[in-house]
């Protein structure tokens, strides 16, 4: 048995949540690949528009989300949280676990949560292409969808591997208007590299960020980032903002 905690009733968060105030310490920063020194906003300009490198650096606990950003997560947001008794029963646990299922994005991922607001502050910023890379797929959909609400062209980088495997996920990006390549690929030189040294390499999900940082380089091109950085964990906050509400409707505070 489940309870479903009605996904109607709470609001759509306004503002999502930043964790480095509330930090012990700052986390350390990334490493520049090539100095293997920090990275500071000047080496992320020639990849992220302004707005994300600014979200990246901020130490403000709550950044507003634009509006233009709430009403496309409203297409599928707030999400439904899920009370897992059966679960509890099984565990013997007295512990009450709830399940946010954010399976009902139009990709059926929470991907999209980031990639929405990465579109809108690019096509904001005038940038006209997304490039990226994708292993399962899960980010090279959201990334798709997300660029078609802006009206971006988006180009996507799929571990060979799961290019040849996953036809119908591939579909679903160029549903979206995204262009898909296979990686390695002769489009580029790092890929090309690779299929001289293997030509029946399946790919890596590094090989494909190198193909997707690369062709990133026009002014009118910008490179789009699924995980890892501040920013992207930060948008992905909407979901325990709304978790939080849900919880007070229910009267039921997490413990």
């Amino acid at each position: 048995m489940t309870t479903n905690i009605p996904s109607d009733g709470p609001r759509l968060p306004r503002r999502w949540y930043n964790v480095v105030p509330d930090l012990p310490a700052p986390p350390p920063p990334p490493l520049h690949p090539g100095t293997r020194e920090p990275i500071g906003p000047d080496d992320l300009a020639p990849l992220f528009p302004a707005d994300l490198i600014a979200q990246e650096v901020t130490g403000e606990r709550y950044v507003d989300i634009p509006q233009q950003v709430r009403d496309v997560y409203r297409l599928w947001r707030p999400t439904p949280l899920i009370r897992a008794r059966r679960l509890e029963r099984a565990l013997g646990t007295p512990a009450r676990i709830y399940v946010k299922y954010e399976g009902v994005s139009p990709v059926g991922s929470h991907k999209p949560n980031t990639a929405v607001p990465q579109a809108y502050y690019n096509a904001r910023q005038g940038v006209r292409r997304l490039t990226s890379e994708t292993g399962a797929d899960q980010w090279g959909s959201a990334l798709a969808f997300a660029c078609a609400q802006f009206g971006l062209d988006c180009e996507i980088w799929m571990v060979r591997a799961s290019y040849d495997q996953k036809p119908y996920r591939r579909s679903m990006m160029e549903l979206y208007g995204a262009r898909v390549h296979a990686s390695p690929s002769p489009l580029t030189s790092s890929g090309a590299a690779i299929l001289a040294d293997d030509p029946d390499s399946p790919g890596s999900l590094g090989i494909a960020i190198s193909e997707a940082v690369e062709s990133a380089a026009p002014e009118d091109t910008r490179y789009a980032l699924g995980s890892v950085l501040n920013h992207v964990l930060m948008h992905q906050t909407v979901i325990g903002e709304e978790a939080l509400e849900q919880l007070a409707l229910a009267a039921r505070p997490p413990i």
